[in-house]
This record gives structure tokens, sequence and C-alpha cells, in this order.
């Protein structure tokens, strides 16, 4: 049986990588803050930790935490947008895979923060989300963290209609052995309040 595109493939065809490091380009020129994810998770960790950024896109976020003196791993499926992240940051380590199969990358575990911004886990292909779950979590050290940001409505989403509720992935980080900390509505910490459309969330292995 064929394999599923992925949500993200099916909208961009892979071709996505200029034209969206373009746009948050001309939002930084701007005067847009454009580092809040990196701000975000900087806040959450001790100096020179090891951060995976899953589903990293061009890079942005991994190069700014790498600026802050974070060890980062940015692994994506999509190549126009890791061309990007290679071409601004050349010495950093990019990796070309299917979050679906991460076991396959020979990535070593006991990353301090595993990252999938950028509404990564709703632009997974469809049933694999459980999986790609899994394999973060099996990335962890015992007491690191998985953030995640995800739009849970159509006004959040590049989608006409979410493919996953909140309770859909709060199971799958228990099943993966992982416990909510923390779910703000923005990178910047403003409240969640139940039914709001995008969800900041925390979670973390247990430590033992």
């Amino acid at each position: 049986m064929p394999e599923q595109q992925d949500r993200w493939a099916r909208l961009t065809a892979g071709q996505a990588g200029e034209d969206y490091a373009r746009r948050f380009a001309q939002l930084a020129e701007a005067g847009h803050d454009v580092h809040g994810e990196a701000a975000f998770c900087a806040a959450l960790l001790k100096p020179a930790a090891r951060v995976l950024d899953a589903g990293c896109g061009t890079g942005r976020i991994a190069i700014r935490l790498a600026e802050l003196g974070h060890h980062c791993t940015g692994v994506d499926i999509d190549s126009s947008m890791l061309a990007v992240a290679r071409r601004n940051a050349p010495a950093q380590d990019w990796l070309l895979g299917d979050l679906a199969r991460l076991d396959t990358l020979g990535l070593t575990p006991e990353f301090d923060l595993v990252l999938a911004a950028g509404n990564v886990i709703p632009l997974l292909a469809p049933g694999t989300e459980p999986t790609v779950v899994g394999h973060l979590a099996s990335l962890l050290r015992p007491g690191g963290l998985l953030v995640t940001g995800m739009g849970l409505d159509a006004a959040h989403l590049p989608l006409p209609e979410p493919p996953l509720t909140l309770a859909d992935f709060d199971h799958w980080c228990t099943e993966a052995g992982l416990t909510v900390r923390h779910r703000y509505a923005t990178w910047d910490g403003a409240p969640y309040a139940p039914g709001g459309g995008y969800a900041v969330s925390v979670h973390s292995r247990p430590t033992a």
C-alpha cells in the first residue's frame, strides 16, 4: 500500500522554501518579532542545551537558538525548506527525513528539548501522528521537554478544518510516556482557555 503524503506536501508540493523565508524576512524588516518561539524555548533551557527542531523548515528557530548558545539539530521532510536553512547556517546540523521514520536517522537520544512548532503535528501524514509523537518522546532525556505549537481551528491552520483535537494530542503524549506541564495560547505566554484556536504545549518525560 502506498504511503500517504503529509498534509504539508499536499499544500506546497515541496516548493515552499524560498517563499516561506521571504515572508519571514519581510516581517522582520517591518519590525515584527520573528523569534517568539526561540525565546519561549530558551527560557526553558539551561546553557548549551541539546535541542531537536522537528519540522525545522527554513531553520529560523534553530538558528536563533544556536545564536543563543544551544546545540541544535534540525530535521525536515521538505528539501526546499532545508536548502534555505543550509544556506543560512551551513555549520549547523540539518537532516532530511520523515518524522514518521525519525528512528532511522541515527539520532542520539538525550535531547533536553524537542520542538515541533509551526503546525508540524497537524500537517503530518494522516495516521502517523501517534508514531511521530512517540519518536519525539523517545529522543528526550529524563526530564526533557517536548514543546509544540499548533492550530486547533481553521482560522489558525492552512487547512479547511482541523485534523486533530487537543485531547487527541494529549492522549498520544500520554501513550508516549509524557505529562503535560504547561499550556499557553501564544508563544509569549498568554493563558490558554479551553476551546481556544491555538495551543502552545509543554510536555515532559519523567525523570525516573
